[in-house]
């Protein structure tokens, strides 16, 4: 089978590899789409992946056409979306339900043969079987929408909150239709890309601008959220939540990237500073969201390439064109 490769810390091929064969409790799933993701692009930087090469992609969904011997939960022909996550459930984290803070954290794609390739594994517990209107070239947006309604979980946000999201990429783009959906007064995005807030705007955000102080507003926002990981608007985030508000951490920063937090501040004006990692329990939650039109996913993915183009279309993810990325083999 084709298959993307990350080889080594800045080396992306594509390659033939002989076809994968399921475990006893594993399925094989013909990719029908693979998200791209800035976690691909850490991968390939040297970061996340605890080992190299690696077959990237940890969000796809296809058709399942082949069963492990101790399947029954499944039938070759069902479609379904995967959840990357892969918990040791024997860690205090797993015991205590936070498999994504496990101590032994893996992921398809991450650490072990993902969804950029013709046929990927996975095991059966983290497939989750998709309604027939729902597209499997489209359905690539599942995982992410799960980490936006992870997001929502460590929010706990309360109705009428105004919300500000540093950056429209997908992610922002996300969190934008969930606010609007979780009872947000108001939603305000931040990017210095004019084509992604355009985006933002046709979403029905309430504004938009290149920087907060265009919008003028000194007591600030209820819940400020950063999907962009960049120590810029990091910064820049931390000092616009009201009093009694939350910074969640949402974009993916690099290992080095810091920023300065005023302790005082914190804890004169009850700030709360959060992070959310990933999927935890909301992987089906998200997949009957997106079955239900949360997300149109015309808006969403704004290039499908051939499997063969993975290369290319990782550099076009990293120069911020379009919107997301979907490979198909």
């Amino acid at each position: 089978m084709r298959t993307a490769l990350i080889e080594a810390v800045g080396k992306v091929t594509v390659t033939t590899v002989p076809d994968p064969t399921p475990g006893p409790r594993e399925v094989v799933v013909d990719v029908a789409a693979c998200g791209l993701c800035g976690t691909d692009l850490h991968i390939l930087e040297g970061e996340f992946a605890p080992t190299l090469p690696v077959v990237p992609g940890h969000e796809f969904a296809g058709e399942i056409v082949g069963i492990g011997s101790e399947v029954s939960e499944l039938a070759i022909g069902d479609r379904v979306a995967v959840d990357p996550s892969l918990y040791c459930q024997a860690c205090r984290y797993c015991r205590a339900g936070r498999g994504n803070l496990c101590d032994n954290w893996n992921a398809i794609g991450v650490s072990v043969a993902g969804g950029a390739a013709e046929y990927a594994l996975a095991p059966v517990g983290n497939c989750v079987k998709l309604p027939d209107h729902v597209s499997l070239q489209d359905a690539a947006l599942i995982e992410p929408l799960s980490c936006a309604v992870r997001g929502y979980d460590v929010l706990n946000t309360h109705l009428g909150a105004e919300v500000l999201i540093y950056g429209s990429g997908t992610m922002g783009l996300m969190m934008l239709e969930l606010a609007k959906r979780t009872g947000a007064a108001s939603v305000d995005v931040l990017d210095l890309n004019p084509d992604r807030l355009a985006t933002a705007r046709a979403l029905g955000c309430s504004r938009t601008a290149a920087t907060a102080q265009e919008l003028d507003q000194p007591r600030g926002w209820d819940v400020v959220i950063d999907a962009t990981g960049h120590s810029a608007a990091i910064q820049d985030g931390l000092q616009r939540v009201a009093k009694a508000g939350t910074f969640l951490q949402f974009g993916v920063a690099d290992y080095a990237t810091t920023a300065t937090i005023e302790p005082y501040r914190i804890y004169n004006q009850e700030i709360t500073i959060t992070g959310s990692m990933a999927v935890l329990h909301s992987y089906e939650r998200a997949a009957n969201l997106f079955a239900t039109g949360v997300l149109d996913p015309a808006v969403f993915i704004s290039d499908r390439l051939p499997l063969a183009q993975y290369p290319q279309a990782l550099e076009q993810f990293r120069a911020g064109v379009g919107r997301k990325i979907v490979v198909v083999p």
